[in-house]
């Protein structure tokens, strides 16, 4: 996936998932991911992020490059700020997983499904300022095989669609869904295989296993309205075939958090590894094309991130026990 630029602000000291003031002395990194997004917002974006000459900030055009910049810098910052799209902010959170560095999101994707979970907008002003507040939380993030997913992943319909979107030269949210709608109008059932502790769950067709740590795709389309990024739950949805003339149902069902009063929706929430085994290879993880082969085993890390705390985030997740 294409890469980033960055600012750096933060220490922190985060005592169970509750939020923690940081010292005076924070410091930022922005990452910027000059493809990611969408005129004009990447444009304005990109624009007043170079002309602000009291922050650093790196372009980067590939993973490789993104990770070699953060790894070159990471004593020098406390928090790190991906600029860019839902892709931009997994390849920069997978180099702080499990230190004590801070993400924060400057928001300029086509879904934003993270940034929209934790109240990142694509406002600079306002952001420096969640900077110089430096509050944050730790959250999970789930493990599938050797793959971290901070937002969610899955097989079926929306791993079809990430596959396919990535190959267009046009982003954006009606690219998006024009090619959502053309490929739910091909779509046949995948047979899906699911263990929970070792019990069998489900085995039969689906549209769509979604394996979710927020809540949301991205432009606040709720596929697991339960879920909850710090409280050691795994939320699975399975979508079952249905008629394909209810197809507006169920997108009301998604934009106002109802799918899983559905009849053609199973939701289940555990703490157990789950393994997931079907012959279809093509999965995304954070709206991002990935082949799997053989079985997918999923795990949840507890409070592996940090995520810097912006102004407008007004939810306060359990602790757990």
């Amino acid at each position: 996936m294409p890469g980033a630029g960055w600012w750096v602000f933060g220490k922190t000291s985060v005592n169970l998932g509750m939020e923690m003031p940081l010292p005076d002395t924070n410091r930022a990194l922005f990452i910027l991911n000059p493809q990611a997004g969408v005129p004009p917002v990447k444009i304005i974006i990109s624009k007043k992020l170079f002309r602000r000459k009291n922050v650093p900030c790196i372009k980067s055009l590939s993973i490789d490059e993104s990770g070699n910049a953060i790894r070159e810098n990471f004593d020098k910052y406390d928090t790190f700020i991906a600029v860019g799209g839902d892709g931009t902010v997994h390849t920069v959170a997978t180099e702080l997983i499990g230190s004590d560095k801070i993400l924060g999101v400057l928001p300029i994707g086509s879904g934003n499904g993270f940034a929209k979970e934790f109240r990142f907008k694509p406002n600079i002003k306002s952001l420096l300022k969640d900077i110089r507040h430096g509050n944050c939380l730790n959250i999970d993030v789930i493990e599938i095989n050797d793959n971290l997913c901070l937002n969610v992943a899955g097989i079926g319909l929306d791993s079809f669609v990430a596959h396919s979107f990535n190959k267009l030269k046009f982003r954006g949210f009606l690219p998006y869904i024009a090619l959502t709608l053309k490929t739910f109008w091909q779509l046949r059932p995948v047979h899906i295989t699911v263990r929970c502790d070792g019990k069998e769950v489900i085995s039969e067709d689906l549209y769509v296993l979604t394996i979710a740590n927020t809540r949301q795709f991205g432009n606040n389309a709720f596929i697991a309205p339960d879920a909850v990024p710090n409280d050691g739950i795994i939320d699975i949805v399975m979508i079952r075939p249905f008629p394909k003339i209810l197809l507006l149902n169920f997108i009301i069902r998604l934009f106002t958090g109802r799918i899983k009063q559905s009849k053609y929706v199973r939701y289940i929430r555990t703490d157990k590894e789950v393994v997931i085994e079907t012959d279809e290879t093509r999965f995304h993880v954070d709206g991002e094309p990935l082949e799997i082969s053989g079985k997918a085993v999923v795990r949840v890390k507890r409070r592996a991130l940090k995520v810097l705390k912006a102004a407008k985030n007004k939810r306060f997740w359990s602790t757990g026990s």
